[in-house]
């Protein structure tokens, strides 16, 4: 096994993860793809073994490695998981606001519904409809709400056929576990309620009826109306 000479400074675990994410690309290696031992890169290195399993644990919570018990570690595949812990601590510890991640979802969101309508599959099309509907029909139940609302969103970027987009989205989820009561909750009034749920429908429709300005218009319409005064 080759590998990179390792660099002076920073600590050991550092270097070696370095050395591995430098093996993944320097071997054109791809998701799923088995790596050496730790064994192997601990003497290729010059370190420790005990380096190295510190180096693969960091990787894996990473998702970069995919470790599992009596096999090699695996290259990892993108996972949204990551970026949304890192926004929830940012949430959490003030580092910025609900509000300032939905103006990101929202820029991001409106691109995502004009590419959805031009681009979801006729199976993709019936979710997003169906979970419009879902919406509606649990209405009494926010919990059903928050998770049919998320998993919708989730669909529609899919839809779009960006990968990035969807692990983007799926990074929003905890936050929309908290936002979503807490904007319904501000919501009194049946028609104000009635009101959101009548966009998400305008939304999957025109997404079904492959019509990508009229999916932004609604998105865009959505959001102004889930955000307004609520979240900020």
């Amino acid at each position: 096994m080759s590998t990179r000479p390792v660099e002076i400074g920073g600590s050991l675990v550092d270097l070696a993860v370095q050395a591995v994410r430098n093996h993944i690309r320097d071997h054109d290696l791809k998701v799923g793809d088995s790596l050496p031992g730790e064994g192997q890169f601990a003497t290729s290195l010059g370190v420790s073994r005990a380096v190295m399993r510190e180096a693969f644990g960091a990787l894996a919570a990473l998702r970069l490695l995919d470790v599992g018990n009596g096999r090699r570690a695996r290259v990892g595949a993108i996972d949204g998981s990551v970026m949304g812990a890192s926004l929830e601590h940012a949430v959490t510890t003030s580092q910025i606001s609900v509000a300032d991640v939905w103006d990101v979802r929202r820029t991001l969101e409106v691109r995502i519904a004009a590419l959805a309508a031009e681009r979801r599959s006729a199976e993709q099309a019936e979710q997003i409809l169906a979970l419009a509907e879902a919406m509606v029909r649990d209405q009494g139940d926010m919990a059903r709400v928050t998770a049919h609302d998320t998993a919708f969103h989730q669909v529609l970027a899919a839809a779009t056929g960006n990968v990035l987009f969807a692990q983007i989205v799926r990074s929003f989820a905890p936050q929309m576990e908290v936002a979503v009561p807490k904007a319904w909750e501000t919501r009194h009034a049946q028609e104000e309620k009635a009101g959101i749920l009548s966009l998400h429908r305008r939304i999957a429709r025109a997404i079904a009826d492959g019509d990508s300005g009229n999916a932004a218009a609604a998105m865009e319409a959505h959001f102004d109306a889930s955000i307004g005064d609520h979240l900020r």
